[in-house]
C-alpha cells in the first residue's frame, strides 16, 4: 500500500507555484552544480505571496558534506522587477530521504515535510520519484510517532496535534500556544485522509470507527518501542538544534544581509552593511544593535 500513499505525495509535490518562486528554484539549482530538487515550502507556499522570505530546500546529489546539516544561505534576487528574499537549506538528497524515514537522530526533517511542500525545480522525472518517495518517509515517521504519541482511539486530528505539540517542545525555538492548530486548520485539506494512508504505508493496521475517530492497532511492544525511538531523540533535540544555531552563526551565508532585512522589517531603521559587517555577522552585531537602539531614541524623540 506504500504506492498509494507516494502516489498522494507525488501529486501534492507537483501542486502550481507562481513563475517567480519557479525562476528562483531554478537559479538556486544552477548554483548548487549537482542539484537534484528544489522543494519550495511554508506559509508562501500556501498563499502564493512573494512578500517576506521564501523557504527552499535544494536537495543534491552525492554524499552529505558537512556533519551538521543542513548549510543554510540567504539570497537577494530581483526577477522581471519583483525583489525577492530567500532563505535556503542545501543538503544531499540520501541525508534528506534517511532523516525522513527516522534514521537519524534529526527531529526536523520529518516534522516539517509531512506538511505541505511543493517542487519548485527537479533535474528530471527520475528526481519527483526520488524526492516523493522521501516525503513519503517523513509522513510514515510522522504518523508512526503520532498514534505511539495520542490517544488510545482518536480523531486524525487528535494523533497529529499530539505529534506537533512533542515536536516543538523537543526543539529549540519558541512557538505560541495552539501552533499545533493553526497548521492543521490552515492545511485541513492536505492531512485530510493522510493519517490513515500513512499507516497503511508503515504496516500499521488500525480500526475505523462509526463516530469517525480511528483505533490505532498497536501492540504494547511497538508502542514502547516507538516512544523509546522518541525519547532518545526527544533528549537531543535541544542539544542538536543549539549545534545548528552555533553553525549558522559563523556559516549562514548572507546572515549580515538577512539580518539587515529583519530589522528593517520590524523596527524601520535601516542598517548598512559594510563589508567587515558582511564578514563578520556575529562581532558586528553588538555594534549593530547599539545603532538601532539610538536611531529607534531618535524616531521617538522626532514624533515626541
Amino acid at each position: 500500500m506504500t504506492q498509494d500513499l507516494e502516489g498522494r505525495v507525488s501529486q501534492a509535490l507537483q501542486r502550481s507555484v507562481v513563475p517567480e518562486v519557479r525562476a528562483f528554484a531554478e537559479r538556486l539549482a544552477s548554483a548548487a552544480d549537482n542539484a537534484v530538487a528544489v522543494l519550495f515550502y511554508g506559509s508562501n507556499l500556501r498563499t502564493g505571496s512573494l512578500e517576506g522570505v521564501l523557504d527552499f530546500y535544494v536537495l543534491t546529489e552525492g554524499p552529505q558534506v558537512e556533519k551538521i546539516w543542513p548549510r543554510v544561505s540567504y539570497h537577494e534576487w530581483t526577477f522581471e522587477g519583483v525583489p525577492l528574499r530567500a532563505k535556503v537549506a542545501t543538503m544531499a538528497l540520501e541525508t534528506f530521504r534517511a532523516a525522513a524515514a527516522g534514521e537519524l537522530l534529526d527531529t526536523t526533517i520529518w516534522a516539517r515535510f509531512v506538511q505541505p511542500s511543493g517542487i519548485a525545480w527537479q533535474r528530471d522525472e527520475a528526481a519527483l520519484g526520488r524526492v516523493a518517495a522521501a516525503v513519503s518517509g517523513a509522513a510514515r515517521t510522522a504518523a508512526r510517532l503520532a498514534v505511539a504519541l495520542g490517544p488510545e482511539t482518536g480523531t486524525p486530528e487528535d494523533y497529529w496535534r499530539a505529534l506537533f505539540r512533542a515536536t516543538y517542545a523537543a526543539e529549540f525555538r519558541v512557538e505560541k500556544a495552539g501552533r499545533e492548530d493553526s497548521i492543521l486548520s490552515v492545511n485541513r485539506e492536505h492531512f485530510d485522509g493522510l493519517l490513515p494512508l500513512a499507516l497503511t504505508a508503515d504496516d500499521i493496521r488500525f480500526e475505523r470507527l462509526p463516530t469517525g475517530t480511528l483505533r490505532p492497532q498497536l501492540s504494547a511492544r511497538d508502542r514502547s518501542r516507538t516512544l523509546d525511538w522518541w525519547k532518545r531523540r526527544q533528549r537531543l533535540g535541544k542539544p542538536y538544534n543549539v549545534l545548528r544555531l552555533l553553525k549558522a552563526s559563523t556559516t549562514f551565508e548572507g546572515a549580515a544581509r538577512y539580518a539587515a532585512w529583519k530589522i528593517e522589517r520590524h523596527t524601520g531603521v535601516p542598517v548598512a552593511i559594510t563589508p567587515w559587517r558582511e564578514r563578520h555577522p556575529v562581532l558586528s552585531a553588538p555594534g549593530v544593535l547599539w545603532h538601532v537602539w539610538r536611531a529607534k531614541k531618535a524616531m521617538q524623540r522626532g514624533t515626541a
